[in-house]
């Protein structure tokens, strides 16, 4: 599962950031990977979360793929602005789970 899990949004299931909304920026191995959401969590401090504790979504943070396939880091506004797209056209409602 390398590599293909980069950009997708998913939830925390679990801890303080219960609920909240974050982008993968950077995959450890098959069982931690590393998330962001520009906002409290950046993308120069992202969290190391467990895969066992979010929840993932078919959504994609497509700008932000798009800069980690160049090799790039994206900077939080980026992020920031792919996770408010997504809140206000409504896929962020969390049916679609991966």
């Amino acid at each position: 599962m390398t590599g293909d899990r980069l950009g997708r949004v998913v939830y925390s299931k679990s801890g303080r950031d219960q609920g909240k909304m974050f982008v993968i920026v950077q995959e450890v191995n098959d069982r931690f990977v590393m998330l962001a959401d520009g906002d409290l969590r950046k993308i120069d401090n992202p969290k190391l979360k467990n895969t066992s504790h979010i929840r993932f979504t078919k959504m994609k943070a497509e700008d932000v793929i798009e800069y980690l396939s160049r090799g790039e880091q994206p900077d939080n506004h980026v992020i920031r602005k792919n996770l408010k797209r997504l809140v206000e056209s409504g896929e962020s409602d969390g049916k679609e789970v991966w």
